[in-house]
């Protein structure tokens, strides 16, 4: 079976630029995977034209509009109906495409998709969750940016999602829930964390109890919950970190001509380490809760990681 995956080949700080080659990537590596190009087809036929070995797995379908990374809620939602993300999530509805994926404006994506496609029955609000690498594997978090307050109630349906999601990909009965907290005591955190905790302790999820960041890290549980300010700040923070880190071993290894000799000596280590924790491969999150499935895509990802997302 061809899985077909709508592309918004205009979203991102770089657009076409990044999104159109990271396609090509993709369809070469998976042969059993169609996309359709979303976009403007004065930008995006001379590209598609370089590129006739994909056939029909390759389509293209014009949109005249686009959602600018800092545009108004509103103003995607109302005012471009025709824009290349209001487009992929029409794709998914109409069953054109099975899924949709953008790089393009966060609050803008998840407005659209929420309109178009509408929530699931018991789900208030969508919630974006991801992947991110533990010292042992990799660990799901939710939310990660979509909704900055969020109700005890909220943060009970993210806990029923992100055990659902990993229960399916995972293959994985019951996976352990922690809710993020300053503490690991029931008296710690706000009075929202604290009636999240007696709701998911009722809740018939397997829940772990509150966790704190560093359990993030360790992998102490298979999902994280948390409200999206919360989930963005983490997120945008371990890449900072992870960038940081990279940068600082490159400055050392570079000093002299002996830390040069070490890094040589040492190259196969730093590549190990570099593809376990890149965060350009983790790229991807998914909006849950919707009767539709799309994915997020970091705005600045470069086509290596977009294409990670894509898979």
């Amino acid at each position: 079976m061809t899985i077909t995956i709508a592309v918004d080949c205009m979203g991102g700080d770089h657009g076409p630029s990044v999104t159109v080659p990271a396609v090509f990537e993709f369809l070469r590596r998976d042969p059993d995977c169609a996309t359709i190009m979303v976009g403007r087809e004065e930008v995006l036929r001379p590209l598609l034209d370089e590129a006739p070995e994909f056939g029909d797995r390759l389509r293209l379908h014009h949109a005249s509009e686009v959602v600018e990374m800092h545009e108004p809620v509103a103003s995607a939602l109302r005012t471009k109906k025709d824009s290349s993300m209001r487009v992929v999530a029409d794709l998914v509805k109409q069953g054109v495409a099975n899924a949709a994926i953008s790089a393009g404006n966060t609050g803008a994506l998840m407005a659209i998709s929420r309109f178009v496609l509408k929530t699931l029955p018991g789900i208030d609000r969508p919630a974006i969750a991801s992947i991110l690498p533990t010292a042992h594997g990799h660990i799901y978090v939710l939310d990660l940016g979509a909704n900055v307050d969020c109700s005890a109630e909220h943060l009970l349906q993210f806990g029923v999602m992100g055990s659902l999601l990993v229960s399916c990909l995972e293959h994985r009965d019951g996976p352990s829930v922690g809710l993020l907290n300053i503490g690991e005591e029931d008296i710690k955190g706000n009075e929202v964390v604290k009636q999240a905790a007696e709701l998911l302790k009722e809740s018939g999820l397997n829940y772990f109890g509150n966790v704190e960041g560093d359990d993030i890290w360790k992998g102490s549980v298979d999902v994280v919950v948390c409200d999206g300010f919360v989930g963005n700040v983490v997120l945008k923070s371990s890449e900072g970190l992870a960038q940081m880190i990279a940068r600082g071993l490159k400055e050392e290894f570079s000093r002299n001509v002996f830390t040069k000799l070490a890094a040589v000596m040492a190259l196969p280590v730093i590549r190990a380490f570099k593809k376990r924790f890149d965060h350009r491969a983790y790229n991807g999150a998914s909006l849950l809760g919707l009767k539709g499935i799309v994915f997020k895509s970091h705005g600045s990802a470069d086509s290596y990681a977009f294409r990670c997302a894509l898979e």
